[in-house]
Order: C-alpha cells, then sequence, then structure tokens
C-alpha cells in the first residue's frame, strides 16, 4: 500500500543526472523557465546557449539532480564560467550576458578602474 502523499516520479528510473534550466525574463512578458529539450539541460550545453545568445535575459542557472535528492543555484559558477571561457578568446561577454555575469561575479573579479594622473 502506497503511503499518505504519495506522487509518482516524473523522472524515470536510473537517471542519475545533473540538470541545468537558465531563468529567462520576457521584460512585460514576464519571467520563466524555457522549454529545453532534455538531452540540452547539461552544463556545457547550457553554457553554450548562453554565449551565443539562446537567451536573451538570463536571471539565474539552476542545477538539480533528483537521484541524489539536490538543488542549487549554481549562477556565479557559471558566470565565472561564461567570463573564463571570453577571456580565454580575448572577446567581451555578449551584451545578452553581461547584466549576467556582472550580478553574479564575485566581487573581487570585478575590473576597478585605474585612473591616470
Amino acid at each position: 500500500m502506497r503511503k499518505p502523499g504519495w506522487t509518482p516520479s516524473i523522472v524515470p528510473s536510473g537517471d542519475n543526472e545533473t540538470v541545468y534550466l537558465v531563468a529567462d525574463n520576457f521584460g512585460r512578458l514576464g519571467r520563466a523557465w524555457p522549454e529545453a529539450d532534455y538531452e540540452a539541460t547539461d552544463l556545457e550545453t547550457v553554457i553554450q546557449d548562453l554565449l551565443t545568445g539562446q537567451y536573451g535575459n538570463p536571471i539565474r542557472v539552476i542545477a538539480f539532480n533528483t537521484a541524489e535528492r539536490w538543488s542549487e543555484d549554481v549562477s556565479e559558477d557559471v558566470a565565472r564560467e561564461l567570463r573564463r571561457r571570453c577571456d580565454l578568446q580575448m572577446r567581451e561577454l555578449p551584451a545578452a550576458i553581461a547584466s549576467f555575469a556582472e550580478r553574479h561575479e564575485e566581487p573581487d573579479r570585478r575590473q576597478l578602474t585605474l585612473r591616470l594622473v
């Protein structure tokens, strides 16, 4: 007999993957977790999608793993990785993700302006 309040899982059994989802701000239309293809929720795909402008105004990135029973806001880690990749390519962050990165970067990572006398 099932326990009261039991709900069947929507996750196929045996899957032990960490899923990454991006919350996007659609302005007057509101904020949402855009639909994502099941195969496109790994960290590398999400980072590539952010770098190529698949999200217009990302707010945060969350990760979760239902098999391990955890979830976490990984926005700071993703912002750091976006900045690192752009630095390695010697290019600016794309405009669509610049404010996301600035909001989530560690305070000591932000560049200070030097005044020349």
